[in-house]
């Protein structure tokens, strides 16, 4: 069998999200399945630790595609060009992306329709360029993978899809997140946050992570409580817009909030493992991985009712309403005063993040990788 892989967000010390779901199943999958020749499509020269192993076969094509006229240029020319002379058994997207021009067999991992809900919140060109091809995309795919119930319901709603074509396949979880002891917390706080207690909040500082509002509901818990608890933000100022700087800058208590910036996998596990708690309270999200990562790191976790953050909390957070400041305010009250919910939080959390792995993720995209195969 031949398998192409769309592989452009394969980019070292730059994974995210939708990165970390290639690298994690791709490397798992390509590993276990040596009689398969796989296909990687870069638009860079690719860096060595991507080539997981001996079948993989790593082939540039040009231009870098990070732009909607370039993503139109690579996948409807370069890729198609590519397919058609590797003649696949399978054309497998992890980003999404398809070559509606090929007619190879394709499968695509749609993580989620934010753009279809706040389309506002991304720049006009990709804005346009999501909501004419995304649906495209869906209805040219042999099979489409997504990352939870929430955003196969999305899919079948917005786009039409027979809900039979659509296989879940939720993300995973690093296995660096792991609870650490009290000399390695104090260690971290003291490098972090003078040595005080913090809340965290890990991600893309883009709209929907809904910062703005949770710079608001911070200055009213520090307001409402006099509490020594800072807040940590951790990422890359990428999307700061400006209605998340004027929040910021309206703060009373802005001189406790502390950025981070990008940390490695290493500071991340520690910074994640030493908070008091963390907050994830975006308005749309197709999984959360912070989430499964804050409850293998042994901490309470502050997360939205809204989206896919139910489903893959469980009983195992405190759900609030993202658009109510006080709400989200009033947890963290909950959390910093309540030892006995905490305890609870943490201990449902072990139970709801064993839930989650690479190895299952890994597997179940293979399923879905031989259902596609196997299609008329």
């Amino acid at each position: 069998m031949k398998i192409a892989v769309n592989t452009r967000l394969l980019l070292k010390n730059k994974l995210e999200g939708i990165g970390w779901f290639a690298y994690e199943t791709l490397r798992r999958i390509v590993e276990q399945h040596p009689e398969v020749e796989f296909y990687f499509l870069f638009d860079r020269k690719p860096n060595p630790i991507f080539l997981f192993s001996e079948n993989v076969k790593p082939i540039v094509l040009h231009p870098q595609a990070r732009h909607p006229i370039l993503f139109v240029i690579w996948f409807e020319i370069a890729v198609t060009r590519a397919l058609r002379k590797i003649k696949p058994d399978l054309f497998l997207s992890p980003d999404g992306y398809l070559s509606l021009c090929s007619k190879t067999k394709q499968l695509t991992v749609i993580h989620d329709l934010n753009f279809e809900h706040f389309p506002k919140d991304l720049p006009l060109s990709t804005r346009l360029y999501y909501r004419y091809f995304f649906p495209r995309f869906a209805k040219r795919a042999t099979r489409i993978a997504t990352v939870s119930e929430f955003s196969k319901k999305d899919i079948v709603e917005h786009y039409h899809i027979e809900p039979e074509k659509i296989d879940v396949v939720y993300d995973g979880v690093n296995t660096i997140f792991a609870p650490t002891n009290n000399k390695t917390i104090c260690e971290t706080r003291n490098k972090i946050s003078a040595g005080l207690p913090y809340f965290m909040f890990v991600g893309s500082l883009h709209p929907r992570k809904n910062l703005a509002r949770l710079f608001t509901a911070f200055d009213l818990f520090k307001t409402q409580t006099h509490s020594d608890i800072k807040l940590v933000i951790v990422g890359q100022k990428k999307w700061w817009t400006k209605p998340i700087r004027l929040a910021f800058e309206k703060m009373t208590h802005k001189d406790e909030v502390i950025f981070t910036g990008r940390l490695n996998d290493v500071e991340l596990g520690q910074v994640t493992a030493a908070a008091f708690a963390a907050l994830y309270v975006s308005y749309f999200e197709g999984f959360g991985i912070p989430i499964i990562e804050a409850f293998r790191s042994g901490i309470p976790v502050i997360t939205s009712n809204v989206t896919s953050m139910p489903e893959i909390a469980g009983d195992a957070a405190l759900l609030v309403n993202p658009f109510d400041e006080q709400e989200i305010a009033d947890a963290m009250k909950t959390i910093s005063s309540d030892e006995k919910i905490r305890i609870q939080l943490v201990e449902k959390g072990f139970e709801q993040a064993k839930k989650f792995s690479w190895d299952i993720s890994a597997q179940k995209l293979w399923n879905s990788i031989l259902k596609s195969t196997e299609s008329n």
